[in-house]
């Protein structure tokens, strides 16, 4: 079975960055990066729901929009600075906060549907891990990929 050029190059990419252990070592970095970002995002969550709204959706995007922008910024100057030069940019975070409206999606999701099975607290936990993979998934292969993995793309190789 043939698959479409996109995802047979994203598989070619997945293989070459394992086999490199690129991809482990960038995993790790964005891992780091993830738990500070994890600290201010569940922070900012609890209090939403203490303080200002009973809405488990309302208070998961708040606090995702503000770890979002500060995940940003670290990932750009440390994980991905090879690919950034170590510098911000708007067409990079543009590309990065829509990576992570797939996220937050998917943890927002996961949040109210966990939460009718187990604690919010557990709830909010599994939402983050699906977070993590999903973000890091699309961050590393789409929005901060390598110059020649994009001419490649483009090029059809």
């Amino acid at each position: 079975m043939n698959l479409p050029q996109p995802i047979a190059s994203l598989g070619e990419r997945l293989g070459a960055a394992w086999r490199d252990r690129a991809l482990a070592l960038k995993a790790m970095s964005f891992a780091v990066v993830g738990l500070i970002n994890t600290a201010v995002d569940a922070t900012i969550f609890f209090l939403m729901l203490a303080y200002v709204t009973p809405s488990l959706a309302i208070a998961n995007i708040t606090s995702w929009f503000i770890a979002n922008v500060g995940s940003y910024v670290m990932n750009a100057v440390t994980t991905f600075s090879a690919e950034t030069g170590g510098r911000l940019s708007l067409r990079h975070y543009a590309a990065f906060a829509g990576s992570g409206v797939v996220a937050v999606t998917a943890s927002t999701i996961t949040v109210v549907l966990a939460a009718k099975f187990v604690p919010v607290w557990a709830a909010k936990a599994i939402a983050i891990l699906v977070s993590f993979a999903v973000n890091f998934s699309i961050t590393h292969f789409v929005v901060f990929r390598t110059k020649s993995e994009g001419a490649d793309a483009r090029n059809g190789a």
